[in-house]
């Protein structure tokens, strides 16, 4: 468990961010700038807060009240930045070993092979950085900052530098280092498919201050119809299950009470349900069922509330068959257009070439 609780300010930045962080991987999530990677820099004890008390466990690593700043190299807090920041001269092998050489031999707990077969690089152990893609390079410094032992994972946005198809390659061995070494992980991102894929809990930042709290799906959601640039970021999480690959088109089709979710690709998801993150800007709305449409995900629901103000945008919430909410962008001419109000039933229409196959467990195995 990590509790932090850290106020510093700059010239043009003030930072007041408290939180609490257990097992798995808590996502600090929100714009470029908000100050996520503070938190993490805070953490790793590269710089000094102006007030405030971090602490891992039982260890203290920062009490300014105390007068108490734990040194970075005692923290045991392993960090992954967006660069893998390899060493080019030496192997894999060898920068793999570099994290190990400085860990003391009684708090080495974890190994190199379950380390290697975990992260699928055991054929790269004789090569040098410069021969290896994006991917690659990204998981040889994972592995080098877990074989160091550490007590935390801290991820500063580590897929970021990375293409679409090099970040598919990656998310599912992040997901096999969260569930194989139980090591909590603090993730940076300012994406809602990195977010809605790996986290089990949110803290989303804005301007130097935590706004929200909590799972994927409440804190990704849409309360209020706030700012209509805000609209881009607001993620309904739904649950999919019995996937099966349809090799003709390839495309996987999940079962949900409201109707069958077609993502596209090939997604291998591990057994039971999983979350399928739909933006609120890429669900359209119908009375009935149409028909000749090329969507093929239509998902029967009832309308729970509309927010709307004097601008072009309304938010309407819903409550799909199963009960689980779905949150819709429309235009307020649109809404009324189709005369909607709460409790009349509608049909959510989602285009399979608007779902991010990357936020769906499994994607990329």
């Amino acid at each position: 468990m990590i509790r932090f609780e850290c106020r510093l300010a700059r010239a043009d930045f003030r930072f007041d961010v408290a939180f609490e962080a257990g097992s798995g991987i808590t996502a600090l999530f929100g714009p470029s700038g908000s100050g996520k990677s503070t938190a993490i820099r805070l953490v790793a004890g590269l710089e000094r807060p102006d007030q405030g008390r971090i602490s891992l466990g039982d260890a203290v690593l920062v009490d300014t009240a105390g007068r108490r700043f734990l040194p970075p190299h005692r923290r045991r807090v392993g960090l992954v930045f967006q660069d893998a920041q390899l060493f080019p001269h030496l192997s894999v092998r060898a920068n793999l070993g570099y994290g190990r050489f400085f860990t003391p031999r009684p708090t080495r707990r974890i190994g190199f092979d379950p380390v290697v077969e975990v992260l699928g690089i055991g054929h790269l152990l004789a090569r040098r950085p410069s021969t290896l893609s994006g991917g690659e390079r990204q998981r040889v410094a994972i592995g080098r900052t877990l074989l160091a032992s550490p007590d935390l994972l801290a991820m500063d946005e580590p897929l970021a530098s990375l293409d679409a198809a090099r970040k598919q390659e990656i998310l599912p061995f992040i997901e096999r280092l969260r569930d194989e070494f139980a090591i909590p992980i603090l993730y940076v991102s300012h994406s809602v498919e990195e977010v809605a894929r790996l986290a089990a809990a949110v803290v989303r930042i804005e301007a130097g201050r935590v706004v929200a709290i909590g799972s994927p799906a409440a804190v990704l959601g849409a309360t209020a119809i706030g700012h209509p640039a805000d609209r881009f970021d607001v993620v309904s999480m739904i649950s999919g299950a019995n996937p099966r690959f349809d090799p003709d088109f390839c495309v996987t089709r999940f079962d949900h009470p409201a109707g069958p979710v077609v993502v596209p690709g090939r997604v291998a998801p591990p057994p039971g349900a999983v979350r399928i993150a739909i933006r609120a800007t890429n669900v359209a709305l119908a009375l009935g069922r149409p028909a000749d449409v090329s969507i093929r995900t239509m998902l029967s629901a009832r309308v729970v509330a509309i927010a709307g103000d004097a601008g072009p945008l309304a938010l309407v919430t819903l409550a799909l068959n199963g009960g689980e909410p779905l949150s819709v962008y429309a235009t307020r001419l649109a809404i009324h257009d189709l005369g909607l109000t709460p409790g009349q039933p509608v049909t959510a229409l989602v285009k399979a070439v608007a779902i991010d196959e990357s936020a769906v467990p499994g994607a990329g195995a």
